[in-house]
């Protein structure tokens, strides 16, 4: 493996466990053990984070805003519980994906790996003009309307790739989520929902046509 993970956790027989399992699984590791640190090796640039939620300092959700700011790679959080609300407040500050304690470390580790694939998947696609005004650059993952960029979050951005690229196929919002986050994705509706919603809002501030359309009762899809 050529990839980097940054684990951060303030408990060091995680940190110890995480970092010999993906060491023996051929990843280079970078460890921190509280918020201080993460943000300071998150300066590395590694290839993926596994974040703990609670940490005493700075917590998982603030470093994660923190550092979204100069990191573009996904962000796992670490955590004993989460309700829908609280995954909905870290996906709209820049998370990828949950892994809730315990954990299989082979379901982790698939995990990480399927992260991984698919951030190597959009380094290889092309930019698309969709018409005389929008343009998708796949590859610096960015959203162009009449030539200004649109700011989209990470996960939004994801969405519209996925639904962009298959105009007319219709997702339902658990194949979204299995698609977009890299995992089963029941029970997910909620946290699919307010994201679409938001990619309306800023596509719908641009004066462009409504390209995510709802097909009732089944999903959305990119319209053609």
């Amino acid at each position: 493996m050529d990839s980097t993970i940054l684990i951060v956790d303030d408990e060091a027989d995680i940190v110890s466990t995480l970092r010999d399992y993906f060491l023996y699984n051929g990843y280079r590791v970078l460890t921190a053990e509280n918020g201080r640190q993460a943000i300071e090796k998150a300066g590395k640039q590694p290839d993926l984070i596994l974040l703990d939620i609670n940490m005493p300092d700075t917590d998982g959700l603030e470093v994660c805003a923190r550092i979204r700011a100069f990191v573009n790679c996904p962000i796992l959080f670490l955590t004993a519980r989460i309700e829908d609300s609280d995954k909905v407040k870290g996906f709209g500050l820049g998370a990828d994906d949950y892994i809730v304690k315990p954990f299989s470390l082979d379901e982790l580790g698939a995990r990480v790996a399927a992260h991984l694939r698919r951030e190597q998947r959009r380094g290889q696609a092309p930019r698309v003009h969709l018409d005389d005004k929008l343009a998708i650059d796949y590859t610096r993952r960015r959203l162009y309307f009449d030539g200004t960029e649109i700011p989209l979050a990470k996960k939004e951005f994801d969405i519209i790739e996925l639904l962009s690229s298959h105009a007319g196929q219709i997702f339902s919002k658990e194949q979204i989520y299995e698609l977009a986050w890299g995992y089963d994705g029941d029970g997910e509706a909620s946290v699919v929902a307010e994201h679409i919603r938001r990619i309306r809002a800023k596509l719908a501030a641009t004066g462009m046509r409504p390209y995510v359309e709802t097909v009732w009762g089944v999903g959305y899809r990119w319209a053609k």
